[in-house]
């Protein structure tokens, strides 16, 4: 199968998988609830957390350009993460929003090897910072339900996943090519393997990016939480912060597009236990949604406002939704 046969399998399988999750939101929930939640979101509120969200993605372009060692202008990397956005809206499963990021920063860097570290060691970062958060929240609710366990578990793979990423890796690769040196791109395994290892051994920008990352999404929740209250969800600060960033984690499986109806199901079967109603979740979960899409949009007048476009990605990097 050609490259562009694959991409579209991909994204085929991610727009059933998302058309599954809302047919079975829409079948067990009940329609009217879901619609008079939207209807209680006022414009200003709406706006006011775009704008907000916009921000914090400017924080977070920062973070990423902070792990290339600022070896991009930071206008540019500001264009290059609103693109991805864009990419995440327009491409998705054909070419995800971090592989367009990357490529965009590749055309300025020209150093792939470090690209590909600072784009997959950002996505670690941000997934250890909400595993984080999740467990920070758990912690304040004192909760020893199934969720401890399932919340947990996430935490305890994401931990593995990311120390393998930054420390496990770049001493495996040259393990591999060592001892089997005939294996074809020794050369680029062995400087992707440094470019990790150069982020493992400062551990300080790692902290720092880190904290970056769990502010951020901090204030994502704490948005997130607005939308919901003003469509009638009512639980806990605590019970935000031990489900909002698992439902994220679980929608970062390639089941979806961008997360869409896996994150809002997940939410609301996270909330639930905490008191709130379902359709309200979901409905507050699909305003959410909204804001991503238009935040997509803008990203999209930014790039061709500045006279860009998409270019082809050179790797498919994971994604995560916001």
């Amino acid at each position: 199968m050609s490259v562009t046969g694959t991409a579209m399998r991909k994204w085929a399988i991610r727009a059933g998988g998302s058309a599954l999750a809302l047919s079975l939101i829409f079948w067990f929930l009940p329609k009217e609830a879901i619609f008079e939640g939207f209807a209680r979101l006022s414009w200003p509120l709406f706006l006011s957390v775009l704008l907000a969200f916009l921000l914090c993605h400017v924080v977070t372009a920062s973070k990423w350009w902070l792990l290339m060692d600022r070896a991009i202008p930071l206008p540019t990397a500001l264009r290059a993460h609103f693109a991805g956005l864009a990419a995440n809206l327009c491409l998705p499963g054909a070419a995800g929003g971090d592989a367009v990021r990357a490529a965009m920063a590749h055309v300025s860097l020209k150093d792939g090897p470090k690209v590909a570290a600072a784009a997959i060691g950002d996505r670690l970062i941000d997934l250890v910072g909400l595993a984080c958060l999740t467990l920070t929240g758990l912690l304040l609710l004192q909760d020893g339900g199934a969720s401890t366990v399932l919340a947990v578990a996430v935490a305890g793979v994401v931990f593995a996943v990311a120390v393998a990423g930054l420390f496990v890796f770049p001493r495996v690769a040259r393990l591999i090519w060592a001892r089997w040196p005939g294996l074809p791109a020794r050369d680029l395994a062995f400087r992707v393997a440094d470019a990790f290892a150069a982020l493992g051994r400062r551990p300080g920008l790692l902290l720092f990016t880190l904290a970056l990352s769990a502010g951020v999404q901090a204030v994502l929740i704490l948005l997130s939480i607005r939308l919901a209250e003003a469509v009638g969800v009512h639980v806990a600060t605590a019970a935000w912060f031990f489900a909002w960033p698992l439902a994220k984690i679980i929608a970062t499986l390639p089941l979806s597009l961008g997360g869409l109806g896996v994150r809002e199901s997940s939410l609301a079967a996270l909330l639930v236990p905490f008191g709130a109603a379902a359709p309200a979740v979901v409905a507050s979960g699909l305003a959410w949604q909204g804001i991503l899409y238009l935040a997509g949009a803008l990203g999209a007048l930014i790039l061709v406002a500045s006279g860009g476009g998409f270019g082809a990605a050179p790797a498919q990097l994971p994604e995560i939704s916001e």
